[in-house]
């Protein structure tokens, strides 16, 4: 993300400070008190600085939470080990992120595309290269890389941060016991699946609901890359 730096504040106090502790501190005060809290004048007193000191490392409140969702992208980069086929090493990478956007989900409407920033540059890469691995078609890498990327943060947004919005309100199983209740009270003739799934609403595991897709496009790949004869 391009940027343009402010001037050094005087007494080299901006030299104490990186911008990685910078946004360290801002990924504490974001899981404490979530976006709307996070302020400038809060996270200097965190750090024991002036705002002007921040300024010199990142150039606003957008910025720094962009990298501080980045780092926690990377801090979930450093978990899967090497597997003994790219089919599941992608899988343990695509759980991988999600936990740690769970854990921090604040960041999962901020870990987007095109990638841009250098761990969401890493993943997009770790997943390309590993797709590269599964016999699929050359010409289909990078469709087929962009799909499970646009999978693993869109479909992690989607789950996580409507959760965290709730959250503010009501508890997530309050806001979920009540639109099953509205699902409940329409007519089954017009809407005759979703009538019949209050009660998966009301208990679904949001995990169990990510690698249920996960699973299915990981067999779609393997599918494409290893095709079994017709008969």
């Amino acid at each position: 993300m391009p940027r343009t730096r402010g001037r050094a504040p005087a007494g080299g106090r901006a030299d104490a400070l990186s911008q990685e502790i910078v946004t360290g501190a801002a990924i504490t005060l974001l899981d404490e008190h979530g976006e709307r809290g996070l302020t400038f004048r809060l996270l200097a007193e965190r750090l024991n600085t002036g705002p002007g000191a921040l300024y010199w490392h990142v150039a606003n409140k957008d910025e720094l939470v962009a990298l501080a969702a980045d780092q926690v992208l990377g801090h979930a980069l450093a978990a899967p080990g090497p597997a003994a086929d790219a089919g599941t090493e992608l899988r343990a990478l695509a759980i991988a992120v999600f936990d740690a956007l769970d854990r921090h989900p604040w960041a999962a409407s901020h870990v987007t595309a095109p990638a841009t920033l250098p761990n969401t540059l890493r993943l997009l890469d770790r997943i390309g290269t590993l797709v590269t691995r599964t016999g699929l078609p050359a010409k289909r890498h990078f469709a087929v890389s962009t799909a499970i990327f646009n999978y693993i943060t869109g479909v992690s947004a989607q789950i996580i941060a409507p959760a965290l919005a709730v959250g503010a309100t009501t508890s997530r199983d309050a806001f979920l016991a009540q639109a099953a209740e509205h699902w409940e009270r329409l007519d089954p003739a017009d809407y005759p699946f979703l009538t019949r799934t209050t009660a998966d609403l009301r208990d679904h595991d949001d995990r169990d609901q990510f690698t249920t897709g996960l699973d299915l496009l990981l067999d779609g790949l393997n599918t494409s890359a290893d095709p079994r004869p017709t008969e």
